[in-house]
């Protein structure tokens, strides 16, 4: 985890440096973009240490050996379905609820049983029909 545990420490002072630079630019004028970019900093420095806390506790991973090959790694990244369509339906009913935000709150509420809908037909497509597990 130490690649994770540089990364987000780089991120995260990085936006801590810019919301110094950005209150000098805008004179303070502007908290928005200030308390943006501190939580960001915030949240990324926290993500950081439970990153470092959580990686003294485990064994090494083949990722941080720095002699280790890309052979270490491999080995099984979970299930995935390779003829759903599901994600699709989900998809697209995510997409006309987040469109009946901007356009009107009808459309929202339309579009909350389709996400329902596809969200139950993807979690449980494999419990029915010839894939049931």
């Amino acid at each position: 985890m130490k690649v994770e545990v540089k990364l987000f420490s780089i991120v995260g002072a990085f936006a801590a440096i810019m919301a110094v630079v950005y209150v000098l630019w805008t004179g303070g004028d502007e908290p928005v973009g200030v308390v943006g970019l501190v939580l960001t900093a915030s949240m990324c420095l926290m993500i950081s240490g439970f990153l470092a806390v959580t990686g003294r506790k485990l064994e090494a991973r083949p990722d941080d050996n720095p002699e280790g090959e890309i052979s270490d790694v491999e080995g099984e990244y979970g299930f995935f379905s390779p003829h759903s369509w599901w994600p699709l339906f989900l998809a697209g009913a995510c997409a006309i609820v987040f469109l009946g935000v901007a356009v009107g709150w009808w459309l929202v509420i339309l579009g909350f049983p389709m996400v329902a809908l596809a969200t139950i037909g993807w979690v449980f497509e494999y419990h029915r029909g010839d894939d049931a597990v």
